[in-house]
């Protein structure tokens, strides 16, 4: 998956309201803008970005900002300009530091080659190559804002032999693999379309679980997690009952399980679908197909 470096002045910011906007990811966990290129970006649903503001002086400038692509690349003429349509996508931004805190130049540029730290300071995006992202990473998580994890249990007054575990894997509390799962696949369950947001309105943006589709049983120590492919968001209930097999039950097993007890109103799950889920359950057996 590709990952980007965003590039903006001072002005973007004022157009965003920028202390709001920190106010905003800090308590929902996410700002949704739609970004502007000249011509058409390699980006795609998915692709991590991280923003970095241009200001007059070194202490206005730098790393500012962390999030993900979520749209694919658009293009639209404004209709009292006679040049050419320029390129739109969406990007969620998940993490954001106040301005006056941002990474300055000079430690992003001790973090990236010469080429792409002087490509930073020039377009408004740049494509980074894959051995530049860890190094990225690792700089913006010793200088972000420091979050909770909204999978961490919290401490409750129940006495410790009154209470139950469930097995949750280190892919499924992964911050960066859920975030890259919110931004793509959104915060509905993809088993029963439950969402938190539309429910309980501002107070459940951003509460939903995230499930690891590939038990982990069967990996092996060259696996690399791709958030988009293999983790899928699921609600509480969704998620516990996905739990309750070894392996874990499929989505499309959770839905045709639904379906059968009547909960799923107005689906239909067709024998193609019950086929495939047949075949993936062969799979995860050990079986053949």
């Amino acid at each position: 998956m590709a990952a980007v470096i965003l590039r903006c002045d001072a002005e973007v910011l004022r157009r965003w309201n920028y202390r709001a906007v920190v106010e905003q990811v800090a308590g929902s966990g996410i700002f949704l803008d739609r970004w502007r290129a000249d011509s058409c970006p390699g980006v795609d649903p998915g692709s991590e970005a991280w923003l970095v503001v241009e200001g007059s002086t070194e202490a206005s400038s730098g790393l500012i900002g962390h999030g993900f692509v979520t749209s694919q690349p658009y293009r639209i003429a404004a209709p009292a300009d006679p040049g050419p349509a320029h390129w739109f996508f969406w990007v969620a931004w998940d993490s954001l530091l106040p301005l006056g805190e941002q990474v300055r130049p000079g430690l992003l540029g001790e973090a990236l080659t010469d080429d792409l730290a002087s490509r930073a300071d020039g377009p408004s995006l740049v494509t980074l190559p894959p051995s530049s992202v860890p190094v990225l990473r690792r700089l913006w998580r010793a200088h972000a804002p420091s979050t909770a994890d909204p999978l961490e249990v919290a401490g409750g007054t129940f006495p410790p032999e009154t209470l139950r575990t469930v097995r949750v894997n280190r892919y499924e509390r992964d911050p960066d693999g859920r975030r890259a799962c919110i931004a793509f696949h959104g915060t509905q369950c993809a088993a029963c379309g439950f969402s938190f947001e539309s429910a309980y309105g501002v107070a459940g943006v951003g509460a939903i679980d995230v499930h690891h589709l590939v038990p982990p049983e069967i990996l092996d120590g060259a696996y690399q997690l791709d958030p988009i492919a293999d983790l899928v968001p699921l609600c509480h209930n969704c998620h516990a009952m996905a739990h309750t097999a070894t392996p874990p039950l499929t989505v499309g097993e959770l839905r045709s399980i639904m379906s059968a007890a009547g909960h799923l109103k107005g689906e239909v799950v067709t024998e193609v679908a019950l086929q495939a889920q047949e075949d993936a359950r062969r799979i995860l057996d050990g079986g053949r197909m």
